[in-house]
């Protein structure tokens, strides 16, 4: 077997950057080992979460876990320097592509008119083979490639145009996070801890998965260190490219 591709370094040329994802959580499992990078660099992060991720802990009614999950992903986004966390309040595990989801994500990004948009993986499987990905988040992620298209064009959902809002043109990229098809990468050495510490914030959420004895440490080694490997680093984060057509 050939050495693995490497990764192309992510340009970091830029200020503000949305991330839009399905649930509380989402984030932790890759991309905020880069967030907390670039936070550190003084850029601006904000945080989208379409759901609350109410129905995402088995023994626990989905109206006390909202309320636990959001006080989660607050501290959890506050660990790698993300102030502004925004729930949409969608209904968790059964978003849906198509236009009312596109509406959303274009009043988001108008509202907060971000140069990069992150959110997580969206392709069927997470290894490009056996591993299912989950039927919200390739939901989300579709409707975040047009959602950020629809929201440069001011004839789309022009009942969002008030009040200042105006359409909003200017996203260079989407980055999925940790997709299978990733070819891009940023060096997430020096923040992998906070990164861990991110994820360790879902507490409620973690003792839940298999036996209770999930490891956040070791499992985002599991990910950062391949992609490290792909950028001739120690840890890195992958993530998928999609360049927008500004012509």
């Amino acid at each position: 077997m050939g050495q693995p591709e490497p990764l192309t370094p992510l340009a970091e040329d830029w200020q503000r950057a949305l991330a839009v994802v399905a649930h509380p959580d989402d984030l932790e499992f890759g991309a905020a080992t880069a967030v907390a990078r670039w936070t550190g660099q003084g850029k601006q992060v904000v945080y989208c979460l379409l759901t609350s991720g109410e129905a995402g802990i088995d023994g626990m009614p989905p109206d006390r876990a909202r309320v636990l999950r959001e006080e989660e992903q607050r501290a959890s986004a506050a660990v790698v320097g993300v102030d502004t966390v925004e729930f949409l309040g969608l209904p968790d595990g059964l978003l849906e592509y198509g236009v009312p989801l596109r509406r959303e994500v274009a009043g988001v990004v108008r509202r907060h008119r971000p140069d990069i948009v992150i959110t997580n993986n969206f392709r069927d499987t997470w290894d490009g083979a056996y591993a299912l990905n989950q039927a919200d988040h390739i939901a989300c992620g579709r409707a975040v490639l047009d959602g950020v298209r629809d929201a440069g064009n001011r004839w789309l959902f022009p009942e969002q145009l008030v009040d200042g809002v105006e359409p909003w043109p200017r996203v260079r990229e989407v980055w999925a996070a940790a997709s299978p098809r990733a070819r891009h990468g940023v060096d997430v050495t020096a923040t992998f801890d906070r990164g861990v510490a991110s994820l360790r914030a879902h507490g409620a959420y973690l003792s839940g998965l298999g036996d209770g004895g999930f490891d956040a440490e070791e499992f985002l080694e599991g990910l950062a260190r391949p992609a490290g490997t792909r950028l001739g680093v120690r840890y890195g984060a992958a993530f998928e490219v999609f360049r927008l057509d500004l012509a």
